[in-house]
């Protein structure tokens, strides 16, 4: 019954969130549409891990594991705005404890697309071998 209440907690979150970032004027976040992708409240309701993507020009190896200049920009505007975020967020949400916003770059977009890259090539060229024979 906990999982339940939790769930529909993160989706509050998330979804409350995604609106408050809407209102911020920052333009760390507003030039670089930045969106909510989910958020995970912890047990205690003390913390949440809020993930975000953007579609910032994001040039950085695919190997890598670290975060663009632009992206680096992005979070460093989020949490300068979680105190803002936060406030907003107790407000609209009645919770007995606001959590503590903590912001991560989610990378699931981008692998995402990497995959999606990786099954085109893959069917162009058995499209190509089926034409060549």
């Amino acid at each position: 019954m906990a999982g339940h209440r939790r769930g529909r907690i993160n989706d509050a979150v998330k979804e409350e969130l995604g609106s408050i970032l809407r209102e911020i004027k920052d333009p760390r976040i507003t030039d670089n549409f930045v969106t909510v992708t989910a958020a995970e409240v912890a047990p205690d309701m003390k913390t949440a891990r809020i993930f975000f993507s953007s579609l910032a020009d994001d040039n950085m190896a695919e190997e890598t594991r670290h975060l663009s200049p632009k992206n680096k920009e992005i979070l460093k505007g989020l949490q300068s705005a979680a105190g803002f975020m936060r406030r907003e967020l107790a407000r609209r949400i009645n919770l007995r404890t606001t959590p503590e916003l903590t912001f991560v770059y989610d990378e699931s977009l981008r692998h995402g697309a990497r995959i999606n890259t990786i099954l085109n090539d893959i069917e162009r060229k058995k499209v190509k071998n089926e034409d060549d024979e």
